[in-house]
């Protein structure tokens, strides 16, 4: 898998600095928490990381790297396995959580068999195996936020960005979901978690504090051995 790495990266809207300018650098194997409170700067940094934000909107500054290859834009990242869990899950009310997961997989050239033994794979890791053919809007929030995961995990990424993606769960599916987190991160994936949950931080292996868009390393360190 591939390290994440951004130098000097900053977020502006208008003259509004979201993220002021910051360094970054996950390992692949690692872990990293980004907290802070509504408004911080959080949202913004992952969609940055991501090459997600629009220049209509808003001006990223910076440079990113996936691999030790600088990101141009949103198809280089994905192409390099850069991979986005929007704080909103980016769900489409009118699929089954199956076909959430299906969708993406054969639009990317993943074989039908292959594709479906990841969705099955990967609604299990979350939980959702039994509710694979109930529309999105038939689910609760933590059930759609499971689901926005699974997608996730079933693409494979070489760097998983998560905004608030346990933040709707109860305890125990918090767990598991720091779990299944985890276990992207131990199979060599660069994961990013956005959340203002200190419990879910304190699960990850570095933190980094935003306030009002300014980065404050709240610790830092290395992969844990796995």
């Amino acid at each position: 898998m591939s390290d994440l790495e951004a130098v000097g990266l900053s977020v502006t809207y208008g003259e509004v600095a979201a993220v002021h300018p910051l360094d970054v650098h996950v390992h692949a194997g690692q872990m990293l928490s980004v907290t802070g409170p509504s408004g911080a700067g959080k949202s913004s940094l992952l969609w940055a990381l991501a090459c997600a934000i629009r220049p209509e909107v808003g001006t990223v500054t910076g440079t990113i790297r996936v691999g030790g290859s600088a990101l141009e834009d949103r198809e280089e990242a994905a192409r390099a396995g850069v991979v986005l869990v929007p704080q909103r899950n980016g769900l489409s009310g009118s699929l089954s959580a199956e076909e959430s997961l299906l969708v993406p997989l054969l639009s990317l050239g993943v074989p039908a068999r292959e594709a479906l033994r990841r969705v099955d794979d990967s609604l299990t890791r979350v939980g959702l195996a039994e509710s694979s053919r109930h529309l999105v809007d038939q689910l609760s929030g933590g059930q759609q936020q499971r689901v926005a995961l699974a997608r996730a995990f079933a693409l494979r990424p070489a760097v998983l960005l998560a905004d608030e993606s346990t933040s709707d769960l109860d305890a125990g599916n918090r767990g598991l979901m720091l779990a299944a987190l985890r276990e992207e991160a131990a199979r060599g994936a660069s994961v990013v978690l956005a959340t203002h949950d200190p419990e879910a931080a304190a699960e990850t292996d570095a933190t980094l504090a935003l306030d009002e868009g300014v980065p404050r390393w709240a610790s830092a360190g290395h992969p844990r051995p796995h």
